[in-house]
């Protein structure tokens, strides 16, 4: 994995060859399996991995907002993991809500956190260990850095994009894209016109994976991006529907190839697609 920018993927080799540290109370690594739920957590996982349920532990239930910075103390350090800890996360869909996670982490301040390539479709297609048993871990002091704002895109940073024909990656399948669907079959629709951001090219977040779910090799992702005239030399916007999708085109492009002004637009499009007079396109 030497290609890419940053050492911040790990295989499930090596989260295999660490379960003994993943599973100890006084050791300085931290497995956490996120999904949107915890169903398939409880069914099985990893050895020693943490649930985090993304919907009502890592978003406010209130004004789907991030975690305010005292509450994702609260949940790492009630969770044994202290600001200096090596955290590696996994998750359902190729990573979406622990891509998500990752960025939450980056936006508070955590230096070392690290995806395990192929989430957890890959773990079960390749027979690693699973256990139905879940780790307790004593309660640690977690302290925050940041905001670091420099990685998170507002509402007012996607009409200054529009205004200035800066790239918009919109990562939703061409469904969505085009506005024929709101959401993925079988999710909640939640925004109230279908679209996208006028000027947005279509760049699904599974061009970003093999078939296997790990990530193409940073020459891949760097040629798909660029043919879509996204490059490392202008400002970057990646979004979705609610902000988890976008977190792995944001994650292939700040952390894989290393652009430096990539943003994660978290609010997406149930934010724009909300907004009483936010220009919007429709169609291919």
């Amino acid at each position: 994995m030497s290609d890419y920018a940053k050492d911040v993927l790990v295989s499930a080799d090596w989260v295999e060859d660490h379960l003994d540290e993943f599973q100890s109370d006084d050791s300085s690594y931290r497995l956490v399996e996120v999904d949107v739920d915890t169903e398939a957590y409880d069914e099985g996982h990893a050895p020693g991995a943490i649930a985090f349920n993304w919907e009502t532990q890592l978003q406010d239930q209130t004004t789907r907002d991030i975690l305010t910075q005292e509450d994702f103390e609260e949940l790492l350090g009630s969770h044994g993991i202290s600001d200096d800890d090596t955290v590696v996360l996994y998750g359902d869909n190729s990573n979406w809500f622990a891509a998500y996670t990752y960025w939450q982490f980056k936006y508070y301040g955590h230096e070392d956190v690290r995806l395990m390539n192929g989430g957890r479709d890959y773990w079960l297609d390749n027979d690693y260990p699973l256990t139905e048993e879940a780790p307790e871990f004593s309660e640690t002091e977690y302290t925050a850095r940041g905001p670091f704002e420099s990685i998170r895109a507002y509402r007012d940073d996607v009409e200054k994009a529009i205004d200035k024909g800066l790239p918009l990656v919109d990562v939703r399948s061409p469904e969505e894209y085009s506005g024929e669907i709101l959401a993925p079959p079988g999710l909640q629709e939640t925004a109230q016109r279908g679209g996208h951001v006028p000027g947005a090219r279509n760049i699904s977040w599974a061009a970003t994976v093999t078939d296997d779910g790990t990530f193409k090799s940073a020459d891949e992702l760097r040629e798909m991006y660029e043919a879509e005239g996204v490059n490392d030399d202008q400002d970057v916007i990646a979004y979705c529907r609610i902000g988890e999708r976008s977190s792995i085109a944001w994650f292939a492009l700040h952390e894989l190839l290393g652009y430096d002004n990539v943003t994660n637009y978290d609010g997406s499009w149930t934010e724009w697609g909300n907004l009483v007079g936010a220009p919007i396109e429709k169609g291919n």
